[in-house]
């Protein structure tokens, strides 16, 4: 079962349920209907102030991509947050509305543990949308951009656990023919083998 946060509590989605939008679902129906103050459809995607968490610490399974509504300060140009900083990488990508209009960008920035030049580079990156043109809050001091938040991981075996969160590195063990000893734990806190 997937989980998410919502204002501090969390959400257990049903199983089979997979919040997997697009970049254009993401800026069309969630952060255009935020910054305009048009009901969502869904109340999937919490608020939270990303600067105060590093991203292993931010609510939600650690192993799935996440999602936060966040302020943007326009003059705002350090990317502390928690244990290091963002730094953007590579160029903005433009989100088009059915194929046709811009309209947002897509930064994508990766988390530095660490201060200044001595950071080192995380598995952690974050997809930041933002609005453009006639649907950009021009004129507040601040304004909504949504972030997904993803460990970038190496291919490896993975498992899953009962929550639905990858188990990377996880390997079960089977006992050995040899071994034909059970170890239990019973109420009273003893130890047996039967």
């Amino acid at each position: 079962m997937q989980s998410l946060v919502r204002n501090g509590v969390l959400l257990r989605l049903p199983p089979g349920f997979r919040f997997h939008p697009t970049d254009e679902d993401l800026v069309v129906h969630y952060l255009r209907r935020k910054v305009l103050s048009l009901p969502l459809p869904s109340s999937i995607i919490p608020e939270i102030e990303l600067a105060n968490f590093s991203p292993w610490d931010l609510p939600g399974c650690s192993t799935e991509e996440r999602y936060f509504f966040n302020f943007k300060y326009p003059r705002r140009m350090n990317r502390a947050a928690g244990s290091g900083y963002w730094r953007a990488t590579g160029k903005e990508k433009a989100v088009l509305d059915g194929g046709r209009v811009v309209m947002g960008i897509r930064k994508t920035l990766v988390f530095y543990q660490g201060k200044g030049l001595n950071g080192r580079r995380t598995e952690w990156v974050m997809h930041e949308y933002r609005l453009i043109g006639a649907g950009e809050n021009t004129g507040c001091v601040r304004g909504w951009v949504l972030c997904r938040v993803f460990a970038k991981r190496k291919t490896a075996a993975v498992g899953r656990d009962d929550d639905g969160c990858q188990l990377n590195g996880y390997i079960e063990q089977q006992p050995s023919p040899a071994s034909s000893e059970v170890s239990c734990v019973t109420d009273g806190g003893e130890e047996g083998g039967d």
